[in-house]
């Protein structure tokens, strides 16, 4: 014969899940609707923290300067480098003219003179070590930019030199290249003014560039002297 409590335990007692008010189960389904409702819970983050899912900036936040872009929309010159066939040419000259010198200045008092006068291979050699860092330096000085109304043309490590050519005073633009620099697939924009004292140079450049360059250069030229 079954007794009421089990009979309770089988079937569930009456409320124990049915939600209504002032039951367990109850509770914890009122809590949930106020969750969901808009009701701050125990466990809400307050809206704009880190843990939320968005966070809002203010209005009106500044981009800073000196990003990448910046440069042609300030009205900045944007400078052009040279290529490293450039440097690996200097660079060769350089071994060619001073390793032979190293070695005999090495060799050579060692042989006649003793073991001791062999030291003054160091003095070349130093040589070629200063030579070759400052190459590399100075090829890296060299920069070029095309504005509006000139050339701009940046150079040195020890001594800057900044030389400006305004196109209209272009009276010729032409490309050279030599032996050594045919080699290396290299070539230089020669640029003639009115007057001698600006004439100036690009060194180093691909030749499909120094033609690019040269074309560009004379139809500038060309253009701000019939403006004249």
């Amino acid at each position: 014969m079954e007794t009421g409590s089990a009979r309770d335990a089988e079937h569930g007692t009456p409320g124990a899940e049915s939600g209504l008010p002032g039951t367990r189960g109850g509770a914890a389904e009122a809590g949930a609707v106020a969750g969901s409702a808009g009701t701050p819970g125990a466990g809400a983050e307050p809206a704009g923290t880190a843990g939320g899912a968005a966070v809002t900036e203010p209005a009106g936040t500044a981009v800073p300067a000196g990003t990448a872009d910046a440069g042609p929309a300030a009205g900045l010159p944007v400078w052009v480098g040279l290529p490293e066939g450039l440097l690996r040419m200097r660079r060769l000259l350089l071994l060619l003219w001073l390793v032979p010198v190293t070695l005999a200045a090495g060799v050579l008092p060692g042989v006649f003179a003793g073991p001791l006068w062999a030291l003054a291979a160091l003095l070349p050699l130093a040589g070629l070590l200063w030579g070759w860092r400052m190459l590399h330096r100075n090829w890296r000085s060299w920069r070029y930019a095309e504005r509006s109304d000139d050339l701009l043309i940046s150079r040195g490590v020890l001594f800057h030199q900044e030389t400006v050519v305004p196109y209209g005073r272009m009276q010729l633009v032409e490309v050279t290249s030599g032996p050594l620099e045919r080699r290396f697939g290299l070539a230089g924009v020669q640029l003639h003014t009115a007057a001698a004292a600006t004439d100036a140079r690009v060194p180093g450049l691909d030749p499909a560039e120094a033609e690019r360059l040269r074309d560009r250069l004379t139809e500038l030229g060309e253009a701000r002297s019939a403006g004249l």
